[in-house]
């Protein structure tokens, strides 16, 4: 395959069919409830008590395998008496622990492919702790897992029995050197068993497929996709970041009388050479594959929007203000994540509605009244014509319109425009301006000129009015709405305000 595989709605900047994969909610009918109290007093005390005792005992097993083993020894597959006697007691009782938490039996399609047809196996969607019921059906493989993962008490030490891949999200290094690591497992004759990847790189709600990471996919070798379906009614399984607690969902997964998960083993994927140079498309065309099994839509999503959904929670915003689809941000617009934390920190200062920017609320923050150049401004923003900003129109309004036009001709021709060509603009200047331009009030205008005059000399020099302008890049597109709609015979100490494409020039 060298073509890449087409999907719906994978290049505009329009808003993505899926919203928030990174949210999720509880929906029971009164039968439900009525089932829960039920086997919360009955069955499920005893599911727990058996999946502890059996969990406790697993642990047990597994930290007999790490007995002599030192260093040296996690660089090589596990051989000799560990992988003879205690991988499938390990696994068997690692199967017996969702046994009893009410996954009886799993339902499968396809057919897993040997080591030797491909060593990376990629599954999704990702979305709760019970996709480690996979690694049973796959006879217990390797797997990429956080740093932490290992730390877990109890379940800790069944993730190293497993001689894991780790990655920590927090230490710049490690993406490079866990490619490195998945590399050096790759190389054939290696010895190490197929590897588990689910390349999502975080839980979502499996109403779309987010976009993969590359790790399983730089080594340029076969992958075998796997389609993840969780069956049973109502969703208790779905853990991810703005949802029920992991406590809740195990609680009342328990609380089902069957759960029941399907695993669709799909061809194994053969990159071509393109594909091999670009990893970007091979995890792309993967991801394609999977979302057809499972006829879901594709998003432009990443672990990345979910660190702004915690940033916006810090701010004081909604959750979801925080989801941009930072990867079609990042391709489209080149914006990285320290950037639009930035923003967000702007959009907060900004947002007084409930997570969205109103035409109030902005010409508050810029400190003017509302007017046809405002509200025309405030349109080129408002992609869908809510008639309110969200920040994903916010990143895109900044770096499309405003961060454009914010350049030094822009603010001098203002400066000009308010009265600058003496080298200083008045509270007189500023208020005949304003006044006439924005229909601002006297008191408005000079509040704004006591904002940017910060000496209070009762002058602003160019360099103080572009120091303020720099700071709120919404005033440059604005200073431009206006000069275009401004009369061309508008002039100002011989120049041209404005002649309907932002420049000035000499009168006639």
């Amino acid at each position: 395959m060298t073509e890449k595989v087409q999907i719906p709605r994978q290049e505009s900047l329009m808003g993505p069919e899926i919203q928030n994969p990174f949210v999720h909610r509880f929906e029971f009918t009164v039968w439900d409830y009525i089932r829960i109290a039920f086997m919360s007093v009955t069955i499920a005390p005893i599911r727990i008590m058996l999946a502890f005792s059996i969990l406790a005992l697993d642990w047990l097993a597994a930290k007999v395998g790490f007995i002599g083993r030192t260093e040296e020894d996690a660089l090589t597959p596990m051989t000799g008496w560990r992988s003879k006697y205690l991988q499938f007691p390990v696994g068997f009782l690692f199967r017996c622990i969702f046994f009893c938490m009410g996954f009886h039996w799993t339902i499968t399609k396809g057919k897993p492919a040997l080591t030797s047809e491909a060593q990376i196996v990629v599954a999704a969607p990702h979305s709760t702790l019970f996709d480690n019921l996979l690694f049973p059906a796959l006879k217990y493989p390797s797997v990429v897992a956080k740093t932490n993962t290992g730390s877990i008490p109890f379940v800790g030490p069944l993730v190293n029995f497993l001689q894991p891949v780790y990655v920590s999200r927090k230490d710049p290094n490690s993406r490079l050197n866990t490619i490195k690591e998945i590399k050096r497992r790759c190389q054939p004759n290696s010895g190490w068993p197929q590897i588990v990847i689910f390349p999502e790189g975080t839980c979502t709600n499996r109403t779309c497929l987010i976009s993969f990471k590359g790790g399983a996919f730089y080594p340029g070798v076969p992958v075998q996709p796997i389609a993840m379906r969780y069956l049973t009614k109502p969703d208790t399984f779905t853990w991810t970041w703005d949802g029920p607690g992991a406590f809740s969902l195990l609680w009342l997964t328990m609380c089902n009388f069957d759960n029941k998960l399907e695993l669709e083993f799909l061809p194994v994927y053969k990159p071509s050479q393109a594909e091999i140079d670009d990893p970007k498309l091979f995890a792309n065309n993967v991801r394609a594959v999977i979302a057809n099994a499972l006829n879901l839509p594709v998003t432009d999503h990443t672990y990345e929007d979910c660190r702004l959904m915690e940033h916006a929670r810090a701010k004081g915003l909604p959750l979801v203000a925080g989801i941009v689809e930072f990867q079609k941000i990042l391709n489209k617009l080149g914006l990285k994540l320290e950037t639009l934390q930035e923003q967000l920190d702007r959009f907060a200062e900004i947002a007084q509605s409930e997570g969205y920017v109103t035409i109030d609320d902005l010409a508050k923050y810029l400190n003017v009244s509302v007017s046809p150049a405002l509200e025309e401004m405030f349109a080129l923003y408002d992609r869908d014509g809510t008639n309110k900003i969200d920040f994903r129109e916010y990143v895109i309004g900044c770096s499309l319109v405003a961060e454009t036009a914010n350049g030094e001709e822009t603010l001098e021709l203002a400066f000009r425009m308010f009265g600058g060509d003496k080298g200083y603009i008045t509270s007189e200047d500023l208020t005949r301006i304003l006044g006439s331009s924005f229909e601002m009030k006297k008191e408005e205008c000079e509040t704004l000129f006591k904002l940017v005059d910060k000496d209070e000399s009762g002058q602003i020099t160019f360099d103080g009015f572009r120091e303020y302008a720099k700071k709120k890049p919404e005033y440059a597109q604005l200073f431009m709405t206006y000069q275009k709609q401004a009369a061309p015979q508008q002039t100002n100490g011989g120049h041209s305000i404005g002649n309907g494409n932002g420049m000035s020039k000499k009168s006639e």
